[in-house]
């Protein structure tokens, strides 16, 4: 099954498989034990310079009830990233360059569509590289999809804390602006926009491709998905991210984060509207 050193059809996309080879008879990624005709969940990972958290994450993800594949997409990193992830059972998939969000994601779920099954391309579940052990508790994204009670869900996750106890993150103009966004598109107003956490059938997935650009997807992929008529949900999940603060770098990734978000709305012909609409909740 070992896939390494061959040149898979991404090469010409700037990816190319790093990982794959398990022992004869021992697969280390890909579970057994799916109901007959019922469709598998890969784990989609983008990871960029993770290799603190990396095998955590994939070994919890690899716990969720309905994963069978996990993949993590190594995002250009320049530490040993690729090898921990490797060394925690997944296939990983490497940029030699960073390409940011999207593209990873793309690249993941091209990596997982090389391994479906007999049963139909499996759907996808995205989740981000530093939730550690808690990533188990992104399970409650999976059941709605696979059950087929929804197209996409969305992680909603509990109020993150730095070290200290204090508040993660920043002020919520970013938060404020995709969620405005989305209400002006879609008329429906998602509690967490930015939501990294989701859960989506294949078939919706490959409706909102291309996927937009860098931090600009999530948001994207609401309006895309909600304008079509696909069915999203909101579902709280217990993970834990690694708290962000508000000093220069963590302000730099807000800003990258309103930038990419604004090119998403305005390429939708929402920004505008999100603008204007203050007041939306």
């Amino acid at each position: 099954m070992g896939v390494r050193g061959v040149q898979w059809d991404g090469e010409e996309l700037g990816w190319r498989a790093v990982s794959g080879n398990e022992p004869a008879g021992e697969p280390r990624v890909e579970k057994a034990g799916q109901p007959a005709g019922r469709r598998g969940v890969a784990c989609v990972i983008p990871a960029k310079d993770e290799v603190e958290r990396i095998a955590a994450t994939v070994t919890a993800a690899g716990r969720i009830a309905g994963v069978d594949l996990v993949v993590v997409v190594d995002d250009g990193s320049t530490d040993g990233t690729a090898g921990a992830a490797e060394g925690a059972g997944a296939i990983v998939v490497r940029h030699e360059r960073n390409r940011g969000k999207a593209a990873a994601m793309e690249t993941g779920a091209a990596a997982a569509a090389e391994r479906d099954a007999e049963a139909g391309p499996r759907h996808l579940l995205f989740l981000d590289a530093d939730l550690g052990e808690t990533a188990t508790g992104a399970e409650p994204l999976v059941g709605p999809v696979l059950d087929g009670d929804a197209d996409m869900t969305i992680g909603v996750l509990p109020r993150q804390v730095r070290p200290d106890g204090s508040k993660a993150g920043g002020h919520g103009f970013v938060v404020r602006l995709a969620r405005q966004g989305i209400h002006a598109a879609t008329g429906w107003t998602p509690e967490q926009p930015l939501s990294g956490q989701r859960c989506l059938t294949r078939e919706a997935y490959d409706a909102a491709l291309p996927l937009a650009g860098g931090f600009g997807v999530e948001t994207a992929l609401s309006i895309d998905l909600g304008r079509r008529g696909f069915r999203i949900t909101e579902v709280p999940i217990e993970v834990r991210h690694r708290a962000t603060g508000t000093d220069l770098c963590g302000q730099l990734h807000r800003g990258r984060q309103f930038l990419h978000v604004g090119q998403a709305l305005a390429r939708r012909g929402a920004l505008v509207a999100a603008l204007r609409n203050r007041d939306a909740r």
